[in-house]
Order: C-alpha cells, then sequence, then structure tokens
C-alpha cells in the first residue's frame, strides 16, 4: 500500500493525454522527469543494499545466537536465510516464465541509470527485501524492528522503479511475493520445530 500511494503520488494528471503509454510507462516518466544527480546516488545506494541485508542480517542473528548459545535465535537466523532463498526461487522461476522486457527497453523516451537485466517482472531486489522484513518481523514482531525493516524494503521497491529498471507492477509483485514467501515459510517452520509432549506427559497419574 506504501508503495502504491508512492507511485500515485508522483503521478502528475496532465500525463494523461498521452496515450500511447500504459500507467505503468506513465509513472516513469514521471520519475524520470525529477530525477537529481545526488537523488540519484541515494537510490542507487539504497538498491545496493540489498543483497547485502539480504546476508547480513541472518549472518547477525546467527552469531547473536552462538554467541549467546540460544537455540531459538538460530533457527531464527535459519528462517531468515530460507525466507530469502525461498524468495529468491520464486522471483526467478515468475521472471523467466513471464519474460517481460524491461521498461527502458520498450518504453520511448525513458533511460535507466542503473544495472538491470534479464526479465522485468517481478522485481527481485524487492521480493528480497520484503522477504527480509517480514521474515524479520515475524521472528522479532517488535514495532522498533517492523517500522525501519519496512521501511527500507520500500525504499527499496522505490529506488527500482525511479532507476528505470522497473515498472511498478513489478516492484508491487515482487513485494507481494516476498512478503508470501516469508509468511509461508514461517508457518512451514512452526509446523516443523513444533515441540512435541513428552512421553512422560501423557501417563496418568493415580
Amino acid at each position: 500500500m506504501l508503495l502504491m500511494a508512492v507511485c500515485f503520488c508522483c503521478f502528475k494528471p496532465g500525463a494523461q493525454a498521452q496515450t500511447k503509454y500504459s500507467l505503468d510507462q506513465h509513472i516513469l516518466l514521471e520519475m524520470m522527469e525529477d530525477r537529481t544527480a545526488a537523488q540519484t546516488r541515494v537510490m542507487e545506494g539504497i538498491s545496493n543494499t540489498t543483497e547485502m541485508a539480504t546476508i547480513a542480517v541472518p549472518a547477525a542473528v546467527l552469531i547473536a545466537g552462538l554467541i549467546d548459545n540460544n537455540s531459538s535465535t538460530i533457527k531464527k537466523s535459519l528462517y531468515l536465510a530460507e525466507s530469502a532463498a525461498a524468495t529468491t526461487f520464486v522471483t526467478f522461476g515468475m521472471k523467466y516464465a513471464f519474460k517481460r522486457s524491461r521498461p527502458y527497453l520498450v518504453t520511448p523516451g525513458l533511460t535507466k541509470v542503473s544495472g538491470g537485466s534479464g526479465p522485468s517482472f517481478p522485481s527481485g531486489h524487492t521480493s528480497v527485501a520484503f522477504a527480509t522484513a517480514t521474515s524479520l518481523t515475524l521472528a522479532f514482531p517488535k514495532w522498533y524492528v517492523a517500522v525501519p525493516a519496512y521501511m527500507w524494503a520500500a525504499s527499496v521497491g522505490y529506488s527500482r522503479m525511479y532507476l528505470g529498471v522497473h515498472y511498478p507492477t513489478d516492484v508491487l509483485a515482487g513485494a507481494v511475493i516476498g512478503a508470501g514467501s516469508a509468511w509461508l515459510m514461517y508457518k512451514a517452520n512452526k509446523w516443523l520445530f513444533k515441540k512435541k509432549p513428552n512421553v512422560n506427559d501423557l501417563r496418568p497419574v493415580f
């Protein structure tokens, strides 16, 4: 919802007269017109944090668990890594199933200012960012974890549009896939690690 609101805030009604473009393309063209060198550097920096965060967050949780000898924290680190792996698998499967061209390749006048290759739909950076934010929030359900995590994930999605390498619909789909993959892995882990009743607890007490 946050990403959708940002997209439409950037969309100016006057651009609707150009009927040869889709709404996706209109939004990217409007964002391109508002680019500045300083903002572009910031957006590239945000976009580039994705891979680092995907590795650093589970690793940091794992190290904390090992230091404290806390098996619960160690399991959470594995869950974080599993969520990122699952969403990556789903995202790349969908990319090569849909094979949507990158927006800068098919939108006259649109230029990219960062790397972006392969099929466009869905956004891999966004899906991994939202998988990390969602899994981190589910593992540590505190507002001071959720708010910065989702703000970062949303900024990654916005940066991919700002840089001209993804459509808004690519980003929205990536957010849904990432959050959904993390939630499914959370449920799967709860089922796998569900505490089994002790045999002694089942014996009748006389």
